[in-house]
């Protein structure tokens, strides 16, 4: 559990101008982004929002859909596959977690991603849906999730990060969020 402390920045609130997402990554200027902060690759929960994720991406093209994975390269590309594939999904390897802890996501306690709610959802997901936990071998099992609507103008309009494990976020609440903002701001 214990990792190297590096700056945590406070979580964007709505309103905010939102960081950025690297030095050779910037955001469309055309329209909005949602941008998904993923737990691990091998968290059944982070393995539900990419799969939302990518179908958003197949139903709103009006919005780009950007994906943070701190696994390596090499994990993410297979877990990629494993899950379906990316679709239209742009995916961004951090593997040193400087994005996350851009945006305001660090490491989590044992309560969040062990509690017993946690446990009982991530049953439910696997017998409901066939989702369980793949072997993972790389990325922190503790690092906090989140996803953040940001409009065309490069402003927060919705941010959400992961209250616990078993969280998936509610695109529909990042969309609605979103109504209004679609061209620059």
């Amino acid at each position: 559990m214990t990792q190297p402390q590096q700056l945590l920045a406070p979580v964007p609130k709505v309103g905010d101008r939102a960081p950025t997402l690297g030095n050779d990554v910037h955001f469309p200027r055309d329209k909005p982004v949602l941008v998904v902060f993923l737990r691990h690759c091998g968290c059944p929960f982070a393995e539900k929002t990419f799969k939302l994720l990518t179908d958003l991406s197949n139903h709103h093209p009006e919005v780009h859909c950007v994906a943070v994975s701190q696994s390596s390269q090499k994990d993410t590309d297979k877990w990629i596959v494993e899950v379906g594939g990316e679709w239209d999904v742009q995916v961004i390897v951090d593997a040193s977690r400087q994005l996350y802890h851009a945006w305001g996501l660090g490491t989590s306690t044992y309560w969040y991603a062990l509690n017993p709610l946690a446990m009982w959802h991530t049953w439910k997901l696997g017998t409901e849906e066939g989702i369980w936990n793949r072997n993972a071998e790389s990325g922190s099992k503790w690092q906090i999730g989140g996803a953040f609507a940001v409009d065309a103008g490069g402003f927060v309009r919705w941010a959400k990060p992961a209250a616990s494990a078993d969280e998936v976020p509610d695109f529909k609440q990042a969309l609605k969020a979103l109504e209004g903002h679609w061209g620059m701001a």
